[in-house]
């Protein structure tokens, strides 16, 4: 079973679109997954802005890919080290922790992680 920051089971993020490394929902990881897809973000208009400057455009449609593109507030598994950048830069998205990786916490603290939980 795949755990949260939290320590417990790992929940969904976003199923339409699918997100993660698998394209399941789940924000979990393998060795192959370069990025290390497992913050669950609530993104913003600032972080889309930010990560398309960055070279990595999330607002744009991939038909061919079944990615109608993101708007503010829509889920989605970002990668630790994007969103460490992004929070370092001020615009990092806040993110649902019990849908964030237990692996985020090999790059970063819980206490931080916490400082941008997402209040439904």
């Amino acid at each position: 079973m795949e755990l949260n920051v939290l320590g417990t089971p790992l929940e969904p993020c976003c199923t339409e679109p699918a997100t993660g490394y698998f394209r399941d929902g789940l924000c979990r990881t393998i060795a192959a997954d370069t990025g290390t897809h497992v913050v669950c973000a609530v993104v913003t208009d600032a972080f889309l802005r930010y990560t398309k400057g960055k070279g990595n455009d999330l607002t744009t449609p991939i038909p061919q890919w079944q990615f109608p593109g993101l708007v503010a507030g829509s889920k989605w598994c970002l990668c630790i080290s994007r969103w460490l950048q992004a929070e370092k830069d001020g615009v990092a998205p806040p993110i649902v922790l019990e849908a964030t990786h237990k692996e985020a916490l090999n790059y970063t603290s819980l206490e931080l992680l916490k400082q941008y939980a997402f209040k439904k």
